[in-house]
This record gives structure tokens, C-alpha cells and sequence, in this order.
């Protein structure tokens, strides 16, 4: 079985690795992304938008983060307390919800949904960072592996033909494509439901203080209130979110939690891996049942606070940029994801404003 996950794109160490080609891939990768960021607007005939998560709404939050200490070992503690979580405060927070695809679609077609935050410091202890960004799915995993299945699959998606661009590629690029498209429409068919009812995760790990490793996931309250979605508006979803906190009295809430990379109790079809393995491959999932999380926060929406679509469009997340020391990204994904990002953010803003 490893030789197939292997054969599949799931690498098992670092000799199944090429650095050397990694940077050649991030600009191949930037370059089709703008590429299919126009695409979209020009096959829809609109202006430029986000490259992904293209149709959303905005609205205000507070996040509130808890003393860790309380009720846990010492040890765990002091592994939660790291960056902003080492001290409880409230903060100001905009919150996106939105739908993962390129393209301005209805509300109910098959789509992964992400909910994206950014958190602002300054009021806090954090010296030289004015905000903290997150970005979460509601799918434990990216169906993209790393930088060489995003940049095969990218090519595919892009090409003027994809059939013909598929079987052009080398036949394990050919495989790496096969498998993301399959996860991907995998995880797109989810049952539809608001958006504040629905559990998210950072799919992807990141820096959690000088020595561990995490992933994040924002869990729903179970009493989040939702009016039945009418599936005959295109913005069923959003419209909903927006009634939500302009008529609800009882706001929703999110518990955020933390998920620490344990190499000693993680396994994958039954073996312990290194830490690498957890960090380099995207589309691995973290089992919660070896990897429990840990909940240290709470995202809570505010009453009649959507933004307007002027504001909407100026707003954008970056998890890389907008970070501290103790909560940079790591891993092939996030290494390949930033350069595209802030170009693709550099194009549409140029065009808002």
C-alpha cells in the first residue's frame, strides 16, 4: 500500500522530495493562477474577482481567547499557550464566509465552503504584527498534496484543452492530477447547509510557537439558529447568514481549536511517520482520534455587522503575511499557495480600486 499512496502522490520521506524544483514550481504556479483567475471573470463575463472563494459575504467578530491553563496538565498548557494564545483577551475579528470555487456560482451547487478570519492585534502584546489571518474548510484536508500536484493539476485546469493537457504530463503527474480532482469532488459533495452550522479546518498545519506544529479547526455550537435555506435563490447561503445576524437575537458561535502534531501517538495505514511526513503532505489527514484537538477560543459573530460590498471587495486574507513568529505556515502547500495569493490579491485590488 505504500508503494501505491507513494505512486499517487503522498510522499513517505524526504528522499521522495525535489526542493530543487519546488521554486520552479511556485512560478509556474503563480503564473496559472492569475491565468485562471482571468479565465473565470472572462468565461463569466464580469470583472476581475478573488482567484478563489470568489463569492462570499463578510461580516464582524469577536474572538476570544481563553486561559489555557484552566482545567488541563501543565504540560499541555504550556503547549497551547504560544503567540496570541498565551494570554486571554477579547479581539475585533472580520469574518468571511464564502464558497472555494473560482467561479461566481449558485449557493447550491456542489462546493466546499470556507469561513476566513483575521483577528486584530492591536490592542494586544504582539510587537510589529497589526493582525492575525486564518483560512478554513469544511474538509479535514486539501485534496491538492504539494507543490508538484498543485502545479500538475493547475496545468490541467487551465489548458486550453484538459484532456489533452492531462495526457500530456508524465505519467506520476498524470496520477497526482487523477487523485486531487477525485478528493476534490469527493469533498464537494456535502450535504448543503448554512454556513454558520458547518465545522471548518485549516487543512493545512502551521508554526504553533518555536517547537510544535498544528492545524486549526473552528467547531459550530450546536444552537446556532438557521432559517431553512431556499434553494431557488442563488444566494440562498449567504442571504441566509446575512438574515442571521440582522434578525437573530442569539448570535453564532465557533469553538476554535488547536491540533498538535504528536509524532509518537500519529499514524498513517498503521505506521508512525516522521514529522515531515504530517507537514509536507497537504491531502494526509491529522486522525483526530490520535491527534485530539484542543478548543482555546471562540469566534462569535456580531449583531448587524455585514459589511458593505465595497468593504467586502478590499478585504482579503493572507496567513503568511499576516502572522506572527509563532503561527507561520509551514509545508510544500503553503510555500506554493503565498506567491499565487498575493499576486492574485495585487490583480483584483488594482482593479477595486
Amino acid at each position: 500500500m505504500v508503494s501505491v499512496t507513494r505512486w499517487f502522490g503522498v510522499t513517505e520521506s524526504e528522499a521522495d522530495r525535489n526542493p530543487s524544483r519546488e521554486q520552479a514550481d511556485i512560478a509556474a504556479i503563480t503564473e496559472r493562477s492569475l491565468l485562471m483567475q482571468t479565465n473565470a471573470a472572462v468565461n463569466q463575463r464580469r470583472s476581475l474577482c478573488r482567484g478563489t472563494h470568489a463569492s462570499g459575504v463578510c461580516v464582524r467578530a469577536d474572538f476570544e481567547i481563553f486561559d489555557v491553563s484552566v482545567g488541563r496538565p501543565p504540560e499541555l498548557a504550556t503547549r497551547l499557550a504560544k503567540g496570541i494564545f498565551g494570554k486571554p483577551g477579547i479581539y475585533s475579528a472580520v469574518v468571511r464566509f464564502a464558497n472555494a470555487d473560482a467561479n461566481i456560482n449558485s449557493d447550491f451547487k456542489p462546493d466546499v465552503r470556507s469561513l476566513s478570519f483575521s483577528v486584530d492585534l492591536n490592542q494586544g502584546d504582539a510587537v510589529g504584527v497589526l493582525r492575525q489571518d486564518f483560512s478554513m474548510q469544511n474538509a479535514t484536508t486539501l485534496p491538492i498534496n504539494d507543490s508538484p500536484a498543485f502545479i500538475a493539476t493547475i496545468k490541467v485546469l487551465t489548458a486550453s484543452n484538459p484532456v489533452a493537457g492531462l495526457w500530456s504530463l508524465p505519467f506520476k503527474d498524470k496520477l497526482r492530477v487523477v487523485r486531487t480532482l477525485a478528493l476534490a469532488q469527493l469533498q464537494a459533495q456535502q450535504k448543503i447547509r448554512p454556513y454558520q452550522q458547518l465545522r471548518y479546518w485549516s487543512t493545512v498545519p502551521f508554526r504553533h510557537g518555536p517547537d510544535d506544529v498544528a492545524k486549526f479547526s473552528v467547531i459550530p455550537s450546536p444552537d446556532n439558529p438557521a432559517h431553512p435555506l431556499e434553494k431557488s435563490n442563488p444566494k440562498g447561503l449567504q442571504d441566509e447568514l446575512v438574515r442571521h445576524v440582522r434578525e437573530d437575537s442569539q448570535l453564532s458561535w465557533f469553538d476554535f481549536a488547536v491540533q498538535l502534531l504528536d509524532t509518537n501517538k500519529m499514524t498513517y495505514w498503521g505506521k508512525p511517520r516522521d514529522a515531515n511526513f504530517w507537514i509536507e503532505n497537504a491531502s494526509v489527514e491529522w486522525n483526530e482520534a490520535e491527534a485530539p484537538f484542543h478548543k482555546i477560543a471562540r469566534l462569535t459573530l456580531i449583531g448587524n455587522s455585514q459589511l458593505s460590498t465595497e468593504a467586502s471587495e478590499k478585504v482579503y486574507f493572507d496567513v503568511t503575511g499576516n502572522s506572527t513568529p509563532d503561527s507561520r505556515p509551514v509545508g510544500s502547500i503553503n510555500r506554493a499557495r503565498c506567491p499565487a495569493e498575493v499576486a492574485s490579491r495585487r490583480a483584483r485590488t488594482q482593479v477595486v480600486k
